[in-house]
């Protein structure tokens, strides 16, 4: 495995490169930050641009060559940035759905994410997976808003975006004696940019936060700080640009990722892996018991997952409609089947079916689904869930043992994996019907390595530069005592 991530070294510091000079030629010409009024009533794509891209030819009938070209009555074109609208173009049920899957994100992280982590860790580090978790939230929600948003949605070029939102620069809300004024995203017209800006911060929340799993009990919190800094930078807002904004690479090529699969999980899975690796095994790892210490969190912060899980994959739909409606569907269905899948695997192979494994195949259902669920139906949304849950079981239980790495919380195997399968046979289930987008197999593969190479490598590159600064992994001894004591001076009775 790490002799695979330095044969992949050259290309991702290529990419890196690449997206370098992006950014030093978006300082000097930021992207308009608003359009003409005229323009506000355009359609707009969903956070998918897949679902409806930039340049659609479908989207508008030929040209009639026997019409005059009259300039007047040619069609407003789709605003490309940012812009400013009149209060009354905000569709309230829209913004009121967007609150709310908002708030269901968030709710995935803290207290979900941390409290199914926390449940698996070892009773001397369940205070310092969960401050990692709240810790992430706060220091990411001030990136997002300093830097990470503009970077990932306002145009700039194929790879990263440019700078017109820089601390939230252009933002606004004007209340006036007889009119009101606000600025809304062109990927979210119908409902305020401040509601689009926290709900897309929740998503880059969330990423970082799943990378823990894999580094439990063993990296330093100051390193962590300073990793999951940069990676957000440098990483999270590229690859969310190049899938979600319709100037991005994968987005104009026509890749469809309804609310995350390649963004979030492949993503966060593949920087897992590179963690545990650069950081190595656990003290005593194979030798020692190392079972979770409470699987009643667990199984609590799973379901916390599934249930906030639907802000993440309906909200996606950015309006209150049909398609939030499939997606919740799809996002049920998919959930169920996989958790089912899991369970019987590990009742087949290893005799009963275990909380923590039906827990496990639930949460890789709702990965595998994230990319799919607003492009699939009923048979998609099953077979995907089957195949995740059957899936991700082999490859936290085999291809771990296998291959040796110690994941601690399966982050690699459960995300990327999942987030792997999930966007594969969003190629294969997507119905056109639905999504508005014919799936290709081919086009997937080529989200998913891209985003395993660019992740990958960058993520390797940080770790051992903050390495060499200041140290990722805590010493032998103060790991035996526990982070809980070592790093926060605390521990649970």
């Amino acid at each position: 495995m790490r002799k695979l991530l330095m044969s992949l070294l050259v290309a991702g510091s290529l990419m890196a490169g690449g997206i370098g000079a992006a950014l030093a030629d978006d300082a000097s010409a930021p992207a308009a930050a608003s359009v003409a009024a005229s323009d506000t009533t355009a359609a707009a794509p969903a956070p998918d641009a897949s679902a409806a891209p930039a340049a659609d030819a479908s989207a508008a009938p030929a040209a009639d060559a026997s019409a005059p070209a009259a300039a007047s009555d040619a069609a407003p074109a789709a605003p490309t940035a940012p812009f400013s609208v009149d209060s009354s173009k905000i569709n309230s049920g829209d913004t009121a759905w967007m609150l709310t899957s908002t708030a269901l994100v968030l709710f995935m992280t803290i207290p979900g994410l941390a409290l199914f982590y926390g449940g698996m860790v070892r009773k001397k580090s369940v205070l310092a997976i969960l401050m990692q978790s709240f810790a992430i939230t706060c220091l990411v929600s001030i990136i997002w808003v300093v830097v990470g948003y503009s970077l990932a949605f306002t145009p700039g070029n194929a790879f990263v975006g440019g700078f017109s939102r820089f601390f939230m620069s252009g933002m606004n809300y004007i209340k006036g004696d007889k009119a009101t004024t606000l600025t809304v995203s062109h990927l979210a017209p119908t409902i305020p940019e401040t509601v689009y800006v926290v709900y897309q911060m929740t998503f880059a929340i969330i990423t970082p936060a799943l990378i823990t799993g894999a580094f439990a009990d063993r990296m330093k919190f100051s390193a962590m700080l300073v990793f999951m800094t940069l990676w957000s930078i440098i990483v999270y807002s590229p690859i969310a640009h190049m899938v979600w904004e319709p100037s991005g690479w994968l987005a104009s090529a026509g890749i469809l990722d309804f609310a995350g699969g390649t963004v979030v999980h492949i993503n966060a899975g593949i920087a897992a892996l590179v963690c545990a690796l650069v950081l190595g095994k656990r003290v005593g790892y194979g030798k020692e018991a190392m079972a979770p210490h409470n699987l009643t969190l667990t199984l609590i912060g799973g379901a916390m997952l599934w249930v906030g899980w639907f802000g993440f994959n309906a909200g996606s739909a950015v309006a209150a409609d049909g398609r939030a409606g499939f997606a919740m569907f799809a996002t049920q269905v998919a959930t169920a089947a996989a958790a089912l899948a899991w369970m019987f695997a590990e009742w087949a192979t290893k005799g009963k079916p275990s909380v923590l494994g039906i827990v496990s195949g639930a949460v890789a259902g709702l990965v595998a689904i994230t990319p799919a669920s607003g492009f699939v139906g009923m048979t998609g949304a099953l077979v995907i869930g089957i195949a995740a849950g059957v899936i991700c079981f082999w490859s936290a239980t085999w291809l771990k043992h296998k291959l040796g790495y110690d994941d601690s919380l399966d982050a690699f195997g459960v995300h990327c994996i999942g987030g792997i399968v999930g966007a594969l046979l969003t190629g294969v289930f997507a119905v056109k019907d639905i999504g508005g987008a014919d799936g290709s197999v081919v086009l997937q593969a080529k989200g998913v390595l891209t985003t395993l190479i660019y992740s990958g490598v960058v993520s390797y590159v940080l770790l051992k530069i903050i390495d060499m600064v200041m140290g990722l992994r805590v010493t032998e001894e103060e790991e035996r005592e526990g982070l809980d004591v070592v790093l926060h001076g605390e521990h649970v009775e």
